[in-house]
């Protein structure tokens, strides 16, 4: 009919079905494409031998390191004890009192205080040494002392020689990662620098056939 006026259409590409979104494939650098440069190749070669070079050599670095750490200690250890002596030594004055007497973290607290003992020559000597709280004077305690007849801490136990050699471990193990890594970031710097000279280079080839007269 005439003067009509006709339906309203919907704008062009509305109910069109949507093109499907391609993601990146992982084997895009070993494929040919005319955009792979050889750059691209090398940064996915050098990824994939960290990916698995590092898992190899971070556990062996963890054990030889963990392994050498515990024969290290083990002989500082078996040094000490034979080098150091435990003797009794008295109180000078008395230790103070913990305010919170009987609680767990009185048990835990020991206060340095001056003690008078006899060095392994045999000479009268004097030192500070932790004590419990409340400790008073002229009370024995055992100390520990060194050759030369100083006031020194305990030969290193079990529990010490196992948390070292475990610290090491872990710090060559947080190592070799850390070195993988800064591997890849500057490599990856290298390349990209180098990626850039090329741009440079193309560009100052085709720039003049752009910017010169027709």
């Amino acid at each position: 009919m005439a003067g009509e006026i006709p339906p309203a259409q919907p704008p062009p590409g509305v109910g069109a079905p949507r093109p499907a979104r391609q993601r990146p494939s992982l084997l895009w650098p070993w494929r040919r494409n005319p955009l792979r440069r050889r750059t691209d190749r090398v940064r996915a070669w050098l990824a994939v031998g960290l990916v698995l070079g590092v898992p190899a050599a971070a556990p062996v670095a963890m054990f030889t390191v963990g392994d050498a750490a515990h024969r290290h200690y083990r002989g500082v250890a078996a040094d000490e004890a034979a080098s150091r002596d435990q003797l009794p030594a008295v109180l000078v004055r008395d230790a103070p009192r913990h305010p919170e007497p009987g609680s767990d973290e009185a048990r835990r607290t020991r206060y340095p205080v001056e003690v008078r003992f006899t060095g392994p020559d045999g000479v009268p000597r004097t030192g500070r040494t932790d004590v419990e709280p409340g400790s008073t004077a002229g009370s024995t305690v055992l100390v520990w002392v060194d050759p030369s007849g100083g006031i020194t801490g305990p030969p290193l136990s079990t529990g010490q020689i196992r948390s070292r050699t475990m610290g090491w471990a872990i710090l060559a193990f947080l190592g070799v990662v850390l070195a993988g890594l800064a591997a890849h970031g500057a490599a990856g710097l290298v390349l990209w620098r180098r990626d850039l000279a090329a741009w440079d280079a193309a560009w100052a080839a085709t720039a003049p056939r752009w910017s010169g007269p027709p």
